[in-house]
């Protein structure tokens, strides 16, 4: 089947571009976040499209006055790929790899924000992991801080978007697990599973950027820090895989209380400290939501709106869908530079350095 993808220079393969190689669990999303200097108006935006279950969905949240509201919506994709609205959300690429655009109209939530990157993205390295001979996770990543405008109104109350409101964004795309889990247990393989952090911080003059996935073990199977000054291209930025996160944790959670970046930059050590601010939970946007989950069929068009009272979220629900969380945090460097950025967590499962053997107990470590 041809569509209007086909009429760009963008195929990988022989095959149109409606067809992504031959793995059910292929995505290609997108991911905003954002945040007033002060530490308000926190929100994000997540977008997924899958085209071998032929789904396309999108989660929209905002927070104010403790309550986070989220807006969901999923359609049936009829192999349009090039199709960036799913209901009342709605992706516009004003300029590759520089502007783009958020719409957003539906169940009493509004938005209209643009924003602009701070410098070129930076390529992640390749997420490859693999359980025995079974591809759990292939997918590149491309990451860019950026300013945004605009406002945001929820039933009739609006926001405007303070001078430097600033945030994230991300492109992905490739294999990672989505729609119904996999029937078909992997014979022999351990205990599931998976630890993953991420800290992209917007400072004053450049924008710094650190993950990591590691083993059980606690070794790294996958980790990189970056520094990006404003304006860079391409190639000017500044990476290591030297580098260290010391977390807080906050206590009776698996959820991060601050801590400590330390990048190895070849003349002194640079140190970045977090301090909390605000806690957004992910499952807003479909990550590790039990209804909402990427990928999921709802039918030919379906909406839904619903609210996460932050004080009263329970962090070892027996679901996990409240362990995945994004920290808004105050940033201060060694060298004299602030900001704000997000610390982003989720442990699934054990994991040794931390003490951890299942899946609902906490973190040794405070």
């Amino acid at each position: 089947m041809l569509t209007k993808g086909d009429d760009f220079p963008l195929h990988q393969t022989a095959e149109p571009i409606a067809y992504a190689g031959t793995d059910r669990n292929f995505y290609d999303r997108y991911f905003f976040n954002g945040y007033n200097r002060d530490g308000s108006g926190f929100f994000a935006l997540a977008f997924g499209v899958y085209p071998h279950l032929d789904i396309a969905d999108a989660g929209f949240s905002f927070i104010t006055n403790g309550i986070q509201h989220n807006l969901h919506a999923s359609r049936e994709l009829g192999m349009e790929r090039m199709d960036m609205a799913v209901g009342p959300i709605r992706i516009e690429v004003i300029e590759p790899l520089a502007r783009l655009r958020i719409r957003v109209d539906g169940e009493g939530i509004r938005a209209d924000i643009t924003f602009t990157g701070r410098a070129f993205p930076i390529e992640e390295p390749r997420f490859t992991f693999r359980n025995g001979p079974r591809t759990f996770m292939d997918y590149t990543r491309m990451t860019q801080n950026g300013h945004y405008v605009g406002w945001i109104e929820v039933d009739g109350e609006r926001t405007e978007l303070a001078p430097g409101c600033a945030g994230t964004r991300d492109r992905s795309w490739g294999v990672r697990p989505i729609g119904a889990p996999d029937a078909q247990p992997h014979a022999g393989s351990a205990q599931p599973a998976f630890f993953w952090q991420w800290t992209p911080v917007n400072l004053e003059r450049r924008s710094l950027f650190f993950h990591l996935n590691a083993h059980r073990s606690g070794t790294a199977w996958n980790t990189r820090a970056v520094i990006a000054p404003d304006g860079a291209a391409h190639d000017g930025f500044f990476e290591t895989p030297a580098a260290q996160l010391e977390p807080k944790i906050e206590p009776g959670t698996r959820w991060p209380a601050g801590g400590t970046l330390t990048i190895q930059t070849g003349n002194r050590p640079l140190e970045v400290t977090f301090e909390p601010i605000q806690r957004f939970q992910m499952r807003g946007l479909g990550y590790t939501c039990p209804r909402w989950g990427h990928g999921r069929y709802h039918g030919p068009l379906v909406v839904e709106r619903d609210r996460i009272d932050l004080a009263a979220v329970d962090p070892l629900a027996p679901s996990m869908e409240n362990l995945h969380v994004q920290i808004l945090s105050r940033i201060t460097t060694s060298d004299g530079e602030q900001g704000l950025g997000t610390f982003e967590q989720l442990v699934l499962g054990p994991y040794d350095p931390w003490g951890l053997t299942g899946y609902a107990d906490v973190p040794a470590i405070r």
